[in-house]
């Protein structure tokens, strides 16, 4: 996996625009990892000595060497000059746009440096001769004369190249850039560099991009880290640091360009996390003029040796369902941005509103460039709401304090936008009436509540619960809502309908009523199995109070029947016939339902074998 960290830059300045911005942490590195640089200037002299040119040259070389063990992790294009930025030059023939521009001020004088992330064309075109053509700052020049009455023409390139090599020890490369002038206006600026780590100071190295340095104006001049001023004799002096020259090169013709490189083993101790750099210019000459070079510093890149983990966390999924408090969280945690391995039981911290709601850990080692998904429930507290920020943060044991020395400690924590899915309220339909099948049991066609539903929810999607928890989890549905037996009476029953972005509960109770019985006007006990006794439908089990009576043609009171005890055309009443069939013929019958919702029927009956 990619090792490298981009920061946002974008959170800095605007795409293509950066006004004086200060040098800060752009990108850094942790492996087997080291830098070169290249580059030229377009300045055939060193503008301060020689009047007699304002004029930049069309082009200039610079060889990139790299040994065949080193690999190309990523290279960047820098370029700069008097006037506003340039953005489009050419390098070997290729079309190169600028991605951030910075500008810094000096008077009525305004200078720019640009930056291009040029690495698929440093892999592709290797080691070999570059050249940089159509930068042009002629227009400069030419409509402002401080430029050259200044003697501050000037432009160059570099090329940074951070490579990797199997013979080096773990380090973390940190490239800052941004662009800071000094003048003798502002004759000192401090650089705090944050995001390091040295482990092992032994090796330990500084860079630096620099523009527009004469040799011959050293007032004052210094570069200092931690307050120990740094030099490279014969190349850089203590007092003239910014003096035209490259470095990886030994050149000290490298007109108005500063590409330096400096051993700082005994400058920076073992556990600093941070450095301050210092840069000053501005003295007097002898004859009592105050005067000072004109230096802008538009990177700076350290090398340390730093073994350690560099933990980060993503989300990979927060799944939310409707009508719940609770998250079902999917994230992974990384240790990519690494010189060693993430320990298990690293912790993690999950907040809201700067609130603790849940912790977890890392559950493995995980490797160098490597990675470990988990997955937590977060029951959230009503309290909070429904639309919220849940913030992750890894290596945090709950109070904000790590417990693993990182690489970088500012990357520890991402956030995830969280929006509670809740129904509207259950909407109340009317009840569902059928008529009693006995026993206070019915029949009832569920789906017929559909008619009652406003057309917006989707019908088709319908299902059908015994109770609410069963609709909200989706287990037990009804299987034939259009033929079903109540067990209850009444009986809630619950339809869920899906709704985007979540659904809808209807609710409504089935109640199962009397309906008046069905009496019939004829029946034959002769015991075929067919019609044998006085058959009231609607009647048995269903009136369980009623009273049946039943009278001959002479009005005698020939049987007395209940739920219990049903008229087979036998006797139960008088003295002579009790207990016998009755002959054929029409009877009568008064039948006392004793329900208060219906009267007492009254009517007729054929009897015949």
């Amino acid at each position: 996996m990619n090792t490298k960290l981009s920061l946002v830059f974008g959170l800095l300045c605007l795409p293509l625009l950066c006004i004086g911005q200060d040098i800060t942490l752009f990108e850094q590195f942790n492996g087997r990892y080291d830098y070169t640089a290249i580059g030229n200037t377009l300045n055939s002299f060193e503008n301060n000595l020689d009047g007699s040119f304002c004029e930049i040259l069309p082009m200039s070389e610079a060889e990139l060497n790299l040994d065949p063990t080193q690999n190309i992790i990523a290279a960047y294009l820098y370029w700069a000059g008097s006037g506003e930025a340039d953005t489009e030059v050419n390098l070997n023939g290729v079309s190169i746009s600028s991605e951030i521009n910075y500008n810094v001020p000096f008077g009525s004088l305004v200078y720019f440096s640009c930056y291009s992330d040029i690495t698929d064309l440093i892999i592709s075109q290797g080691n070999g001769t570059y050249t940089l053509s159509e930068l042009d700052i002629s227009n400069a020049l030419i409509t402002n004369p401080g430029y050259c009455n200044n003697r501050t023409n000037f432009a160059g390139w570099s090329i940074y190249v951070i490579y990797e090599d199997e013979s080096l020890p773990l380090n973390q490369v940190s490239l800052f850039q941004g662009l800071e002038i000094i003048n003798t206006n502002v004759t000192e600026i401090t650089i705090e560099l944050n995001n390091i780590n040295v482990l092992d100071n032994q090796g330990a190295k500084i860079g630096f991009l620099a523009w527009e340095g004469d040799d011959a104006l050293n007032f004052g001049e210094s570069l200092s880290i931690n307050d120990n001023i740094l030099s490279n004799p014969p190349l850089n002096l203590s007092d003239n640091a910014f003096n035209g020259t490259n470095t990886f090169t030994n050149s000290s013709d490298f007109y108005n360009v500063d590409l330096d490189v400096y051993d700082i083993q005994d400058n920076i101790a073992i556990g600093d996390t941070s450095a301050t750099i210092k840069l000053t210019t501005g003295d007097f000459d002898e004859t009592g003029v105050f005067r000072a070079d004109l230096i802008i510093i538009n990177n700076i890149i350290t090398v340390l040796n730093s073994q350690l983990p560099d933990a980060t966390i993503s989300v990979d999924e927060a799944i939310v369902s409707c009508n719940s408090n609770e998250i079902d969280l999917n994230y992974t945690v990384f240790n990519l941005n690494s010189t060693e391995i993430l320990p298990a039981n690293t912790p993690i911290a999950f907040y809201i509103n700067n609130n603790l709601v849940a912790q977890s850990i890392t559950l493995n080692d995980i490797p160098i460039g490597g990675f470990e998904p988990n997955s937590l429930i977060i029951t959230i507290e009503e309290s909070i709401g429904t639309d919220f920020d849940l913030v992750l943060v890894v290596d945090d044991n709950g109070t904000g304090m790590g417990i693993v020395n990182e690489t970088n400690e500012t990357n520890n924590q991402t956030s995830v936008s969280i929006s509670l899915l809740n129904s509207e309220p259950i909407i109340n339909l009317p009840n569902l009436l059928s008529c009693d099948l006995g026993f206070n049991s019915a029949n009832f066609d569920l789906s017929a509540q559909l008619s009652l539903i406003d057309a917006s929810f989707d019908s088709s999607t319908a299902t059908y619960y015994n109770n609410f928890e069963d609709a909200l989890i989706l287990q037990n549905e009804i299987i034939n809502p259009t033929n079903y037996t109540n067990t209850t009476n009444p009986q809630t029953v619950y339809i869920r309908i899906e709704h985007f972005p979540c659904y809808q509960l209807f609710d409504f109770n089935i109640e199962v009523e009397n309906c008046p019985p069905f009496v019939p006007q004829g029946f034959s006990p002769n015991s075929d199995g067919y019609n044998d006794w006085f058959n009231i439908q609607g009647l048995y089990d269903i009136f369980e109070d009623h009273e049946l009576l039943i009278f001959n043609r002479y009005g005698t009171l020939i049987f007395k029947g209940n739920n219990n005890l049903k008229w087979y055309g036998i006797s139960n009443r008088g003295l002579n016939s009790k207990g016998s069939l009755v002959p054929v013929g029409t009877y009568f019958y008064v039948l006392h339902l004793n329900d208060p919702n219906f009267n007492s029927l009254t009517g007729w009956v054929y009897l015949n074998y």
